[in-house]
């Protein structure tokens, strides 16, 4: 029986990937680089800092001014969210029914703990969980299942009672690797079907997960 929910935060409950998006094109634009697809971008999906810079050092090579740019889009990125936080679809009517329910429900993401929390805020979202655990709390970021093992303990449950909700390849890998059994909602990228093949679920929102809830309960 599932006790516990792990919510990602970035594309799954957050509609933040294309706004992230937009900002890198804008940065990237005025650096001369127009060449930044959805494509290159999709490789960044749900991995920590260092993870994302991986990427722009390995496409743009190592003079590529990777703390301006990681500096500059965030700025921007947390000023558009301070003026309006886009909830994805179905996360009011979950996060209602997890409490309804008495489900242990918390956020475990590769986004910074000061980020995370304004976020939270600015949804007015923070009150439905009951922790939360970011990517600067931890050794290893996705695809590591570090961050999901550990959201666990925070919640006193073993990974076979917790449910992991996830849009990234990087987070499904992390819940498969650490037993958790994992629901994908897509949101830039469809998963590629090895990792397809690692979910227990991919729905086409997360008011779908409230229904696998109440099959399995």
């Amino acid at each position: 029986m599932k006790k516990a929910v792990i919510f990602d935060m970035d594309g799954l409950m957050i509609d933040s990937e294309r706004v992230t998006y937009n900002e890198y094109v804008k940065k990237l634009h005025l650096l001369g680089h127009d060449d930044f697809t959805e494509e290159l971008y999709r490789n960044c999906l749900g991995k920590n800092k260092i993870g994302i810079c991986q990427v722009f050092i390995d496409h743009y090579g190592e003079s590529f001014p990777m703390d301006e740019v990681w500096d500059d889009v965030h700025v921007w990125i947390d000023e558009s969210l301070r003026a309006y936080v886009p909830k994805k679809k179905g996360l009011d009517d979950l996060l209602h029914y997890l409490k309804d329910h008495g489900y242990k429900t918390i956020v475990a993401t590769s986004s910074a703990r000061a980020r995370v929390d304004e976020i939270l805020k600015n949804a007015q979202i923070t009150e439905y969980f009951d922790d939360s655990i970011c990517g600067d709390e931890v050794i290893h970021g996705k695809p590591n299942p570090e961050i999901f093992l550990t959201a666990c303990e925070k919640l006193g449950v073993s990974p076979k009672e917790a449910l992991v909700l996830e849009d990234s390849e990087a987070g499904i890998l992390a819940a498969y690797d650490g037993d958790i059994d994992v629901i994908c909602v897509p949101d830039m990228k469809y998963p590629e079907p090895d990792y397809a093949a690692k979910t227990t679920k991919i729905v086409d929102s997360l008011e779908d997960v409230i229904d696998y809830l109440e099959d399995i309960s």
